[in-house]
């Protein structure tokens, strides 16, 4: 069972990217959220909010890509 949340080490790995390259994205995605008035938690995004912006859905079926 995937976590709510995702470190920049599951961003890391799930789009092969560099630790830098995955905190930029993450601070982006959580400026998004909070300018829409979700509580965010510096460091973490929602795994929801990161499947949404990569895959368009909020369930992503791994075992079908």
């Amino acid at each position: 069972m995937a976590r709510i949340m995702m470190t920049v080490e599951d961003v890391m790995e799930e789009l092969c990217i560099s630790e830098s390259s995955a905190y930029n994205l993450i601070r982006k995605f959580n400026e998004e959220l909070q300018k829409k008035g979700y509580t965010i938690i510096r460091g973490k995004i929602s795994r929801k909010y990161f499947e949404e912006q990569f895959y368009g859905m909020a369930e992503f079926n791994r075992q079908g890509a």
